[in-house]
């Protein structure tokens, strides 16, 4: 509402949640509609028929039928409007005509029904009862009955295209926010390929160089050792980089596709593989059908185990690791356990320090639990249950 000054009465908390303090207006909301208009309709015909005692019953009779009419103008606009019509013609149910004229125009914006209702309705307010009272009035008196004819059926007219023209506008405006939307998300997909391409370059370009030169490192060691230990050692390096530059290239195929469910990913399968070449003393226990989880999980699994090992090959030199995967119908169970570290092994290798939450947010996107902490005896365990009965797009 504007006010005096040019200062705008915002709407209040409280006049926006009218709707919620009365609910059971907005379920009858139309059916309030109907009686106002009914009950608009009727005082009409009443103050006119009060100030027209003398006139004949007919006049009254189809000035009442008028009123009533209104009650079928949202079924059948056009029949309530004729039925007003006479009663506007020889009676008062002018307003009760222009209701029904309004319904009908808003049903029909440019239809036959709205045109003829119209004329009706012109006709009805130019032309007066009896006729001879029309015949006797001058011509100004004619023209100044042919404006408010004008105005009496172009009223209902102009509010009902201007309803239309609300709507319409309603209409655009919902389809401009969502195109908007579209665009929105166009355009962040367009930035996220962008920032994905630039990571694989620098992923292929630095990381799997560098990968690489390890790898060829290792095997010129190998081949050039004379102590056994060190041949080993040199083959577990070279082993490892090798496996390291395939999941590289994994990752780089994952990062320039659009969508990274595309490529085969490593899981539940590949967990002995992984076990028996983590450079430390583990054992693997599996049991349940684990084999039979979906690909998200089983990928989800590896990628726990394999960073459990590596933090207990990082952080824990020469302790044992237990890895045990259990699952029955509605949960899968990882444990990654390691005892204490003996006294005098090798330093602590520095972390990045993403590990463990990397783990946890992977767990979360699948409905998941973690756990990570110390034990009694002075190792460490990371824990990890995924629901198999949960959909995964929940």
């Amino acid at each position: 509402m504007l006010r005096a000054g040019g200062t705008v009465d915002r709407p209040t908390a409280r006049s926006s949640s009218a709707g919620d303090q009365w609910p059971w207006v907005t379920r009858h909301r139309h059916l309030l509609i109907d009686v106002s208009a009914v009950l608009v309709g009727a005082l009409d015909v009443w103050l006119g028929s009060s100030w027209h005692r003398d006139a004949p019953m007919y006049s009254f009779v189809l000035s009442g039928i008028g009123a009533a009419a209104l009650i079928l103008r949202r079924r059948f606009p056009f029949t309530a409007l004729l039925l007003t019509v006479p009663g506007f013609f020889a009676g008062w149910s002018e307003l009760a005509a222009m209701i029904a004229l309004a319904t009908l125009a808003r049903r029909h914006i440019l239809g036959w029904q709205t045109f003829t209702g119209v004329a009706l309705v012109w006709v009805a307010r130019f032309f007066w009862w009896p006729p001879e009272k029309f015949f006797a009035a001058d011509w100004e008196q004619h023209v100044h009955n042919a404006i408010w004819a004008c105005i009496v059926a172009g009223l209902p007219l102009a509010i009902a295209l201007l309803a239309h023209a609300r709507k319409e506008l309603s209409t655009r405006i919902v389809e401009l926010a969502a195109s908007r939307e579209r665009e929105r998300m166009l355009h962040a997909h367009a930035i996220r390929a962008d920032e994905r391409a630039r990571l694989a370059r620098e992923m292929h370009d630095v990381v799997s160089h560098q990968v690489s030169l390890i790898a060829m490192q290792a095997g010129a060691l190998r081949v050039a050792a004379v102590d056994p230990n060190a041949k080993q050692v040199a083959g577990t390096i070279r082993m490892l980089s090798t496996r390291t530059l395939d999941e590289l290239r994994q990752l780089v195929s994952v990062l320039r596709t659009t969508s990274g469910d595309d490529s085969p990913q490593s899981g539940v399968e590949e967990l002995p593989q992984l076990v028996a070449t983590a450079g430390i003393n583990a054992s693997l226990t599996v049991q349940g059908p684990v084999h039979d989880v979906a690909a998200p999980i089983s990928g989800a699994v590896y990628r726990t185990v394999q960073e459990a090992l590596t933090n207990i090959r990082k952080h824990a030199s020469g302790a044992t690791a237990t890895v045990q995967v259990t699952a029955d119908n509605e949960v899968l169970l990882v444990e990654v356990r390691n005892d204490a570290p003996p006294v005098g092994t090798s330093p602590v290798l520095p972390g990045g320090g993403h590990g463990l939450v990397g783990l946890r947010e992977r767990a979360g996107l699948l409905a998941g639990t973690f756990e990570a902490g110390p034990t009694d005896d002075g190792g460490f365990r990371v824990r990890v249950t995924f629901p198999l009965t949960r959909p995964l797009d929940e």
